[in-house]
């Protein structure tokens, strides 16, 4: 078991990744993203990984990796391991040193980190529903789209009053024992940042009761796991990044460095997302925008050109995270065809 928490040999110094989620089609927002991300670490001379954060298999969209995986060619992206690696049009025979590249088929790995949270007595049972928690009196919301903080209830539980619960047929989730006090750590955007997870959260889930395993815990590991140096990433889980040190200090694993982007917003002033159909990378292309233009676009709200068209690899030479503007940009389509 311990031989799946091992990191493979001979990866390079530095190694970026996007992992987008099968649940829909690609919306500007998401590919602003995905495009910094490259972009910082092309601009490193690493090496650029594809995962797929797939595990919520009744969320998934037939069809969906193989969308999102065109839309980003489609833009001029590439990268070195994943699902289909090399430039695009490209298949190669094999994944890379990591696979496999599709959280669905990592479950083994998972399980073998709760295991080794176990044994280090950081993970408990929990019997809660969502209703019970949020009719707690002492349950504040968390951050974000967290719901309200755990208060504790299952922790507490004895031998004795577990049993009851376990004969009973409900299945139980697996929450993490966060570790109390407020962790620091720093950011390359945003700089030092101070997040209570115990206080904010309380102890969260890492497996679910349906028994899928929960973001939290499958991003942690498989960033240390595939060596994963650089985490550029959305604004909106800045507050996933305590819980997952706090997972990874547990466990021993390393930790990359973790650089938060400000968000595109629509005309509601809103975050851009799939649940809501905001404008997406597949209705751009069926509308003849040209993927030079969509990226030039996106890379001007982030001020980094100034120029109407442009391709991703032009943007390499002269990047720096640190030019990026650091106010959420809003989107007009408007000017893709002005």
């Amino acid at each position: 078991m311990a031989g799946l928490l091992d990191i493979p040999a001979g990866l390079g110094p530095v190694r970026g990744r996007y992992a987008p989620s099968p649940t829909g089609a690609l919306h500007v927002g998401n590919a602003r993203t995905a495009l910094l991300a490259w972009l910082q670490i092309r601009a490193l001379g690493g090496a650029f990984v594809m995962r797929i954060e797939d595990l919520d298999r009744a969320r998934n969209v037939k069809g969906g990796v193989e969308a999102l995986l065109a839309d980003l060619k489609w833009m001029g992206l590439d990268w070195d391991e994943g699902p289909e690696s090399g430039p695009p049009g490209h298949v190669a025979a094999t994944e890379g040193p990591c696979a496999p590249y599709e959280q669905s088929r990592r479950e083994a790995i998972y399980e073998a980190a709760l295991a080794r949270l176990a044994e280090k007595g950081r993970v408990f049972e929990c019997f809660c529903s969502r209703a019970e928690i949020a009719a707690a009196a002492s349950a504040p919301h968390g951050p974000q789209d967290d719901g309200p903080r755990y208060p504790g209830t299952c922790l507490r539980l004895d031998a004795a009053g577990l049993a009851p619960r376990r004969a009973s047929g409900r299945k139980a989730a697996l929450r993490f024992c966060a570790a109390p006090g407020p962790l620091t750590f720093e950011d390359g955007l945003h700089g030092k940042v101070t997040i209570d997870v115990a206080e904010t959260v309380g102890d969260f889930v890492v497996r679910r009761a349906d028994g899928i395993h929960a973001y939290q815990l499958a991003v942690a590991v498989d960033d240390a796991l595939m060596g994963i140096t650089h985490v550029l990433r959305g604004d909106d889980l800045l507050g996933s990044t305590p819980r997952q040190l706090q997972i990874l200090e547990a466990l021993g694993l390393p930790a990359p460095r973790y650089f938060h982007v400000p968000l595109m917003v629509g005309a509601d002033g809103q975050r851009l997302s799939k649940r809501k159909g905001d404008i997406n990378l597949g209705w751009l292309r069926e509308h003849g925008v040209k993927p030079q233009r969509l990226v030039a676009e996106l890379a001007r709200t982030c001020g980094l050109t100034d120029a109407k068209e442009i391709e991703p690899r032009e943007l390499v030479a002269g990047f720096d995270v640190s030019k990026i503007a650091r106010a959420p940009a809003g989107f007009d389509p408007a000017r893709l065809s002005s």
